[in-house]
């Protein structure tokens, strides 16, 4: 398995939280789709089935201190690539 980097995994945990916060607070179509989307993203990172699997497997991934990332999954994220240099479609 690929492993993400921190950030990728902070950015993902971010973006969870954010679209979780908005569902509960005014639920619609665009919130659910928000949800459903980083949810979907979250577990293919993290190779897990569920949600609650895919948050405790982002937790042990940033606690042991997950190597920095290959760039595959960073820059499906859209996250930083490994040199540092912001992701954009003509650097993919």
């Amino acid at each position: 398995m690929i492993t993400p980097s921190p950030s990728a995994v902070r950015a993902l945990l971010a973006r969870y939280a954010v679209a979780r916060f908005a569902h509960e607070q005014c639920p619609d179509d665009r919130t659910v789709l928000a949800l459903e989307d980083v949810t979907y993203t979250l577990c293919v990172v993290t190779a897990c089935r569920t949600v609650a699997e895919a948050l405790a497997a982002a937790d042990a991934l940033l606690e042991k201190g997950a190597a920095p990332g290959v760039g595959a999954v960073d820059h499906a994220l859209g996250t930083r690539c490994p040199d540092r240099t912001p992701w954009s479609p003509a650097h993919g």
